[in-house]
């Protein structure tokens, strides 16, 4: 059994054993999504530099790009000030990083104000959905 290395006892996991991670195109700065890992998926992520998620519907480890080929190649990791979020600045391959066939999975904007404030759909669909999961 291998011994776990000592960054890790810096990273606060929630009672369910995961934490946010947030995924941004380190050319743009763009957010492009927002998923969870564990401790397995941030070992794997920081050993591969390939982004390694937890999928909570699925309840297993989801290596982005497994079915669709839009891998994330993580350039740098990074830890919140708290401890309880990570950051990682990555490479979109395919610029398509939300299963909707878009860039972004934050496509929708809130127009307007109050009662009469509607989300508006921003971002194109780059690539069909229906030709991308195999």
């Amino acid at each position: 059994m291998s011994t776990l290395p000592a960054w890790l006892a810096e990273v606060r996991f929630d009672e369910q054993g995961l934490i946010p991670a947030i995924a941004q195109d380190q050319a743009s700065g763009k957010i492009l999504m927002v998923a969870w890992m564990n401790q397995e998926s941030l070992l794997e992520t920081a050993r591969t530099r390939c982004a390694v998620y937890w999928s909570r519907s699925r309840q297993r480890l989801w290596r982005k790009g497994e079915e669709s080929g839009h891998v994330q190649h993580v350039s740098d990791i990074r830890l919140d000030c708290d401890g309880d979020v990570i950051l990682l600045s990555v490479e979109q391959v395919g610029h398509i990083a939300c299963h909707t066939g878009r860039e972004s999975c934050f496509f929708r904007q809130l127009q307007g104000r109050d009662e009469q404030a509607q989300w508006a759909i921003t971002d194109p669909v780059l690539k069909d959905p229906e030709h991308i999961y195999r």
